[in-house]
């Protein structure tokens, strides 16, 4: 059974990303769906995961990243019992 947030308009959403075919497009959709202080949050979380990945210390995340530690554990919890997501597209 599906998470309660997969529904029509989430599929709908997954699906436009799907339909970008170069960054630009991609940077065009995300400036118009979200605010610049979004987009550069999920980069951050991003971020985060791949120096994660590269087994970095939470102290040398925040010094590269600026992120909280908080933030950090949140992404390390995702990394470990997540759905998947990052490891992705950190391949």
């Amino acid at each position: 059974m599906p998470d309660a947030w997969h529904d029509e308009q989430t599929d709908n959403l997954c699906g436009a990303f799907l339909r970008l075919g170069t960054p630009e497009e991609v940077y065009a959709f995300l400036e118009d769906i979200a605010t610049i202080s979004e987009i550069k949050s999920m980069a951050q979380r991003l971020e985060v995961a791949r120096l994660l990945n590269e087994a970095k210390t939470y102290p040398e995340i925040v010094q590269a990243t600026g992120a909280s530690t908080a933030t950090i554990s949140r992404v390390k919890r995702c990394l470990e019992y997540g759905a998947g997501g990052y490891k992705s597209v950190l391949k």
